[in-house]
């Protein structure tokens, strides 16, 4: 299914949804609508989906116009947030529905498949009301992914599950989304899922599609502050600095030098910069910053603020000359209130966004040959 969409907005009385935007997805692949709470998926899908209509601007699917086509007639599936499943039918006949209606054969064997597939191959012969919210919401996929339309839109399908069957479903999809032909678009608030589906990413924010592209390509070279800050969990720290002949001052009067892979060669700062201003930001994700040294590091003393386990991982908030930074630190660590603590930074791993939060500097890629570790 090739969906494009050209100059779309929504407005609903004096409030902007969307700004008008344009976007060609893959055909056959995964494309990740990634932002926080009311930037914008939820809007774009309906409008995908054929439930709701731009103020402006065209649908158009396989090249066909399909803007005032309804849902009912656009071979298309949806799960939302909030799930919805035939209350009088069991588990087994809400995901055979679509299988029987095209009267296809080893509709028990699908059925049990994806059953097992999404943990709910034992409540087969139950009725949604006696699953929990979060066993239903899978019913409710399955029973999508066994329609097998061409476009299939996911609103944030695993939302309301707990973190351990999440991170399980989040690969077992991939496996599915890989194999399953249809074009896909998958909504989400968190940038590890986005990583984890590949495909492309459409980072939205407050209505506007900030940038689209292959997934891992948006998250290396976020063309703005606003996209890295979307793109980032927790957000990527961000060190003001300024410009100067030999690298940039950062806040606190730590220097890094500008020797930075991602720039021209032989190019300047002065190259780089488009205007008279000199303000930078640096940005570093948590998963940047370390707490041993590395040949080439530069080093931010400072004391812990607080530290967060979460999962398999440490956030260490530490006040540094610098200002306040979070390290993601893998393993479980315990540090003291107050204590001293050295953050570790390379200037490989930093991103600089010019004094209008535009990228003009990324860290340099590292691609591994097969075999390497």
């Amino acid at each position: 299914m090739a969906l494009e969409l050209a100059d779309v907005g929504l407005r609903v009385g004096a409030s902007t949804y969307l700004y008008p935007l344009d976007l060609r997805l893959e055909p056959g692949a995964v494309t990740v609508l990634l932002g926080a709470t009311q930037a914008g998926k939820t809007s774009l899908m309906r409008i995908m989906a054929g439930l709701d209509a731009p103020t402006r601007g065209r649908v158009r699917m396989n090249g066909q116009d399909v803007t005032g086509v309804p849902v009912r007639e656009r071979n298309v599936s949806m799960v939302y947030q909030q799930f919805i499943n035939y209350p009088s039918m069991t588990v087994f006949d809400n995901i055979a529905s679509p299988l029987k209606l095209r009267r296809e054969t080893g509709i028990e064997a699908r059925v049990r498949e994806l059953a097992r597939k999404l943990r709910i191959d034992p409540f087969l012969e139950r009725l949604p009301a006696e699953l929990s919210g979060g066993q239903q919401q899978r019913v409710a996929l399955a029973r999508a992914l066994a329609k097998g339309a061409p476009l299939m839109l996911l609103d944030e399908p695993l939302v309301n599950l707990d973190y351990k069957l999440r991170e399980e479903l989040r690969e077992e999809l991939a496996r599915i989304f890989a194999t399953a032909g249809s074009t896909v678009v998958y909504a989400t608030t968190e940038p590890a899922e986005a990583l984890l589906l590949g495909g492309h990413t459409a980072v939205l924010d407050a209505g506007e599609l900030l940038q689209y592209g292959p997934t891992a390509e948006v998250f290396h070279r976020p063309r703005s502050i606003r996209v890295a800050r979307a793109f980032s969990d927790p957000p990527m720290n961000l060190i003001e600095g300024e410009a100067g002949p030999a690298g940039i001052t950062l806040a606190g009067g730590l220097h890094l030098p500008m020797a930075l892979p991602g720039a021209p060669l032989g190019a300047s700062l002065d190259a780089l910069l488009d205007d008279r201003s000199r303000k930078l930001s640096v940005g570093v994700r948590a998963s940047g910053l370390r707490v041993q040294a590395r040949p080439g590091d530069i080093s931010l003393p400072g004391s812990v603020e607080l530290a967060e386990i979460s999962g398999s991982d440490t956030f260490v908030h530490a006040q540094t000359a610098a200002g306040s930074l979070v390290a993601q630190l893998t393993g479980v660590h315990r540090f003291d209130l107050g204590a001293p603590l050295t953050l570790h930074l390379h200037p490989r791993q930093v991103h600089v966004f010019n004094h209008q939060g535009d990228l003009v500097i990324a860290p340099e890629r590292v691609h591994h040959q097969a075999g390497d570790s």
